[in-house]
């Protein structure tokens, strides 16, 4: 059995991940509270309010606490898968498995919450909602967040490796061809013009749509899984 590179990188992120929230949460404990905070702690303080005052917008502020958490390491796991390849490593996040599991959590979130709230009877009689004949496709609709949710990420960020991999060897392609204009030889080159061109295209296809990407996956889940609550229960 061959075990996927991805493996290990999704084990390293989850690792370092891991020693980042042991260290911040102990870091944060010492904190006094009557002292005004400093370091690292002060970003992550102010990302974590940003995150919950949006939770808190969507699903109420009952919810909001127990959600906020997993929506702040969601949000560090994702982005981070994004841009890893800026390292050398490969994305998890272009690997359909990593993001339809992603996908799957938001879609039980989802279920969870609709079951709470219509009842065993109301959620399977949706189903034949506005009439029976319509039970394939809302069979269908029930399941198309989730598929969508994980191609759209997996979709993007594999199409932005590919992107990155074409203009690597497109700017080989360039390298070769001006030496050889210039010396009148041929072969592999140092490929000279990819330092050029290469950072500001990874800005964009690592750092911002990966940054875009997170917010969307992100975003999504907090609004799908904010919708189907009532609006008295949020307000309780």
């Amino acid at each position: 059995m061959t075990i996927q590179s991805d493996v290990y990188v999704i084990i390293l992120i989850t690792v370092l991940l891991a020693v980042g929230i042991i260290l911040l949460s102990k870091k944060i404990d010492q904190l006094d509270p009557l002292e005004k905070t400093k370091g690292i702690v002060t970003p992550v303080l102010w990302g974590f309010e940003i995150v919950h005052n949006m939770v808190k917008s969507n699903v109420g502020e009952k919810y909001a606490d127990g959600m906020t958490p997993y929506i702040v390491v969601l949000w560090v796991y994702i982005f981070i898968s994004n841009i890893i390849s800026l390292f050398g490593l490969s994305s998890p996040t272009a690997n359909l498995s990593v993001t339809l599991l992603l996908a799957f959590i938001t879609w039980v979130m989802i279920q969870v919450v609709e079951f709470k709230y219509q009842g065993i009877g109301g959620y399977f009689h949706s189903f034949l909602e506005p009439i029976a004949v319509m039970l394939p496709m809302n069979i269908f609709g029930k399941f198309s967040t989730m598929v969508s949710m994980s191609l759209r990420l997996f979709g993007n960020i594999l199409c932005g490796g590919i992107m990155m991999q074409l203009i690597y060897s497109f700017c080989q392609y360039l390298s070769n061809t001006l030496v050889g204009l210039i010396t009148g030889g041929s072969g592999n080159v140092f490929n000279f013009i990819a330092p050029i061109l290469a950072p500001l295209l990874h800005a964009y296809f690592d750092l911002f749509a990966g940054f875009i990407q997170t917010l969307v996956f992100v975003t999504l889940t907090v609004v799908l899984t904010g919708n189907d609550i009532p609006d008295e229960a949020k307000k309780a």
